[in-house]
């Protein structure tokens, strides 16, 4: 008799903060049999790989932590990337996560057994394991996305993405284009324009950039965290702050002003710092406030007044051995810089390796019949067993560790529920992903994203269908929703006990 055996109850595909909320929270719970895989060589994901100069967080640094492990020795209301990466590590030590890890490692393919309720993991190395539930913790700011560009293979210089940076490179007197003006580049123009001998900056759409209420860390602050409730009351001022920048302004836009508001102090904020009115003008975005994601800096915009920064917003039509050229110009450069994102709502990102669930059918392929859409942004009918972390319409716009912390509530809440069951197979009800995905559709009449605007904002908000694949609530109400769902949104099944065993190490065996 050939029989086979589950070698984790719960695989977790990604090790940044994702994979890491993910671990503890089970631990917390008493699950206790699972494995984290990921590619890097080292914990923090996003944190790990990014390390371009500048890098920093984008919100307060009180809000971007776990509620359960707020750190008090940040350097800077805004925290450096150096500083998060340390973070993770910390957290991987303290919660006993190590052991737990394979590094190295690239899942490529996950198949699911309808006779035995179990994960079929495959890793492009050709090994295999099997699990009871796969979560993927593999976040969104994953695969970076390089233009296409004709000419990118004749290019003589040096190339990189801000998100694989090559610390070996010396840009000091170097002539330096860089493609791309979001997140990323507005962290590292103003750093290292002061040491280029030419910097060109390639824009294809304006990003709106506000004034960042950055600083050292005030003493009264470190104080504050120090006393009886002030780690609760800083924190608690960060995410309103969070809150009102982004998920209510953004899904709220009809009803509250805040939009408006950001849009006059973004403004303000351009006409203090930019000298030249074509410049400024160049650099003015023609779309509402929050069609896509914008920046905070105190030192991106003044840096178009330095004489050896030139701001290019004709399109490139091509690369060539020693440049890039426009329809009127061909400019120069030693070293190209492709500050041009993440395949966030792409395929092949989220999730980052193939699924194929009931029946074989694959999760990409659904989502080309289906459009983009996961319950509670975290299960999609025909694929039992199987959680995301960050899934279509799980995220608002507040702290990706507020949305780990209601993911993980919503799955261990199922986990729970199965345990107490002995049920082997969880899987939401098509009935219950229905009257969601409705749900946020109805919403959209509220939101930013439909202003008229919005077609000029080229956001990565929008995927192929036209959809915002965000979810369209406050925090709060995304948080009790994830602590009080229906568990009759889905449906538990089990099977009997000689069906499948666990095992320590061995994938079958025969006897």
């Amino acid at each position: 008799m050939t029989h086979t055996v589950v070698d984790h109850e719960v695989v977790i595909v990604g090790a940044g903060f994702s994979g890491i909320g993910t671990a503890i929270a089970l631990r917390k719970a008493g699950f206790d049999d699972f494995v984290m895989i990921d590619e890097a060589d080292g914990v923090g994901g996003t944190w790990h790989w990014n390390t371009y100069p500048g890098i920093a967080v984008d919100i307060p640094s009180f809000s971007y932590q776990y509620s359960f492990e707020q750190r008090r020795s940040w350097s800077r209301v805004y925290a450096p990337g150096r500083e998060l990466k340390a973070y993770a590590e910390y957290c991987v030590r303290k919660y006993g996560l190590r052991p737990r890890i394979r590094f190295g490692t690239t899942i490529a393919r996950a198949d699911f057994d309808d006779a035995l309720h179990l994960w079929r993991v495959r890793t492009t190395d050709g090994d295999a394991l099997t699990c009871r539930y796969l979560i993927g913790a593999t976040g969104v700011l994953t695969r970076p996305k390089l233009p296409d560009i004709p000419g990118a293979e004749r290019f003589r210089g040096t190339m990189m993405h801000t998100a694989r940076w090559d610390h070996g490179i010396d840009l000091r007197g170097k002539r330096v284009g860089i493609i791309g003006t979001g997140a990323s580049a507005i962290q590292i123009i103003p750093e290292i324009a002061p040491e280029v001998s030419e910097l060109v900056v390639f824009q294809r759409t304006p990003i709106w950039c506000l004034p960042r209420p950055d600083a050292p860390m005030p003493p009264v602050a470190r104080a504050l965290m120090r006393l009886p409730g002030g780690q609760f009351l800083t924190r608690w001022l960060s995410q309103a702050f969070v809150e009102l920048t982004f998920p209510l302004s953004a899904h709220y836009y009809k009803v509250l002003p805040v939009v408006k508001l950001g849009e006059r102090t973004g403004l303000a904020h351009l006409r203090d710092q930019v000298h030249d009115p074509v410049v400024r003008e160049q650099l003015t975005p023609k779309y509402a406030l929050g069609c896509k994601r914008p920046s905070f800096s105190n030192d991106y915009l003044k840096t178009f007044n330095r004489e050896n920064v030139t701001l290019e917003t004709d399109p490139i039509t091509e690369i060539t051995a020693n440049g890039l050229r426009t329809a009127d110009r061909h400019h120069r450069v030693d070293v190209l810089i492709m500050a041009t994102g993440f395949k966030v709502m792409e395929s092949g990102n989220m999730p980052t390796f193939d699924v194929h669930g009931s029946g074989g059918v694959r999760l990409e392929d659904w989502w080309d019949t289906h459009r983009l859409q996961a319950y509670e942004g975290v299960s999609v009918p025909g694929f039992p067993n199987f959680f995301t972390i960050i899934g279509p319409y799980g995220y608002n716009g507040a702290s990706y560790f507020t949305l780990i912390e209601m993911q993980t509530t919503h799955i261990l809440r199922l986990l729970r529920n199965a345990r107490r069951r002995a049920a082997t197979r969880i899987e939401v009800t098509p009935e219950a992903n229905d009257r969601y995905f409705q749900e946020m559709l109805s919403r959209r009449g509220t939101q930013v994203f439909w202003q008229d605007s919005c077609a000029l904002a080229n956001s990565y908000y929008f995927d192929k269908n036209g959809d915002v694949p965000l979810r369209a609530m406050s925090t709060p109400e995304a948080a009790w929703r994830a602590a009080h769902f229906d568990l009759k949104d889905y449906r538990f099944a089990s099977l009997d006990e000689h069906r499948a065993t666990r095992h320590p190490t061995a994938r079958t065996a025969t006897a």
